[in-house]
């Protein structure tokens, strides 16, 4: 669902590339109830693309955009730490640099020059399934539980992987494995409103 562009201006090492695919994935799949099979994740060399910042000619620099779904329940807070939590992975996994080949060379420039939340991801179709909005993954999982588990018995792997995830944290639970409809149905039962009232 959500799409991670890394542009980078400085090589990346397919080891690189890999742990911070995977460390955008697991924050966003744990800060949100997507399954990680929707994360997506693609890199883009910049290094010879020319950009203004100011005014100014620069290049070398290095981007993250994120191209995610947004609604009432991904408030401010929530995306403000995802940035943050994208950014030090960054520089836990890219920052450090690599040794330089020969010593009189520059250092590139390793930082993380912006990750900027772009929430226009209106809709779409993903593996075959109608995407959808953000805070309705729980409700999709569950309209979709049965034909997820037809394509994982059917032998494809990543459905295989996604509905051993999706039991694994509970996420048909929904957040933190707490049953929201079942939680509310119980709240008004007590309150004498429910259907039983």
């Amino acid at each position: 669902m959500p799409l991670y562009e890394v542009q980078h201006s400085m090589p990346l090492t397919a080891s690189q590339q890999d742990d911070l695919a995977v460390a955008i994935t697991d924050i966003h799949s744990t800060k949100f109830t997507t399954p990680k099979m929707f994360v997506n994740v693609s890199y883009h060399d910049i290094s010879k693309t020319v950009s203004y910042i100011g005014g100014k000619r620069r290049t070398g620099q290095n981007h993250v955009r994120a191209h995610v779904r947004v609604g009432p329940s991904r408030t401010q807070e929530h995306w403000d730490d995802l940035s943050l939590q994208v950014t030090k992975a960054w520089d836990r996994i890219i920052g450090v640099g690599l040794p330089k080949v020969k010593r009189a060379a520059p250092d590139p420039d390793t930082s993380l020059r912006s990750f900027i939340i772009l929430g226009g991801l209106v809709g779409g179709v993903e593996a075959g399934f109608v995407l959808p909005p953000a805070g309705g993954d729980v409700k999709w999982l569950k309209e979709n539980w049965d034909a997820f588990n037809k394509k994982a018995e059917e032998g494809d792997e990543d459905f295989v992987e996604m509905v051993r995830e999706v039991k694994k944290r509970g996420l048909m639970e929904g957040a933190n494995g707490f049953d929201i409809e079942n939680a509310q149905k119980r709240l008004d039962e007590e309150l004498g409103w429910g259907e039983s009232a």
